[in-house]
């Protein structure tokens, strides 16, 4: 009997100390367990300022790749030079951005033509008709009113526009005749009462042209075929 007992005993002590190794067994598995399913989470918390960090570079990379819409608006934004590149504002023509030249004409008779090519970078208006001084003259000829032209005669850069003298009467009947050998050219301004800028001194021909107090000159026109027609 006691040979009986002794082995039940065993058997219960071995069966309880299995149940504890069980019990201590799955509480170290419960325990590593948690650990292993916190430790992605705790490595995403680690790793996440370093995706913070990517997101904030793409974040910089679309704005890079929106910068040329803020180029594009700096390049609508309007300029201070008005028409810009392209000619730029445009101006009254005067003698510091133009070039005359003033030409003696065969036909008609007794006629000068002079050629004022805008050489400025922007365009330029000629207003009125050109205010001549031949020699040591104190005032200028009268203008052939019937050449006013219908609109003011525009010049884009590289552009002509023309105008005539008659420089005496062709029959001869022209009183006070004399030889001129310089000749100033002065620009009108948009009112035509007053003349502007600098006045062009083109040459004229080493002999000199004749004038005498028939002396007229016609508006500034936009083709050298009206200006010779009067």
């Amino acid at each position: 009997m006691s040979g009986i007992r002794n082995s039940r005993t065993r058997l219960l002590t071995a069966a309880a100390a299995g149940v504890i190794a069980a019990l201590s067994l799955t509480a170290c598995n419960d325990g590593s367990g948690v650990r292993a399913e916190d430790a992605p989470t705790n490595a995403s918390a680690t790793e996440s300022p370093s995706a913070a960090t990517s997101s904030g570079s793409g974040s910089s990379s679309q704005d890079a790749k929106s910068a040329p819409s803020g180029s594009k608006q700096s390049a609508n934004a309007p300029s201070g030079n008005g028409k810009s590149g392209t000619g730029g504002k445009a101006v009254t023509c005067e003698g510091s951005h133009t070039k005359v030249v003033a030409a003696p004409l065969k036909r008609p008779v007794n006629h000068l033509l002079l050629t004022v090519t805008n050489t400025g970078s922007s365009t330029c208006y000629l207003y009125g008709y050109p205010a001549v001084r031949f020699g040591d003259a104190q005032s200028v000829p009268p203008a052939i009113q019937d050449s006013h032209p219908q609109a003011v005669v525009t010049l884009a850069p590289g552009e002509a526009g023309y105008a005539s003298v008659n420089l005496s009467a062709a029959d001869g009947s022209g009183s006070h005749g004399r030889t001129e050998k310089s000749l100033a050219v002065y620009f009108q301004g948009p009112s035509g009462t007053e003349n502007v800028g600098t006045a062009a001194r083109p040459a004229l021909p080493a002999k000199g042209v004749h004038i005498d107090d028939s002396l007229k000159v016609t508006y500034w026109q936009q083709s050298m075929d009206d200006a010779i027609s009067w």
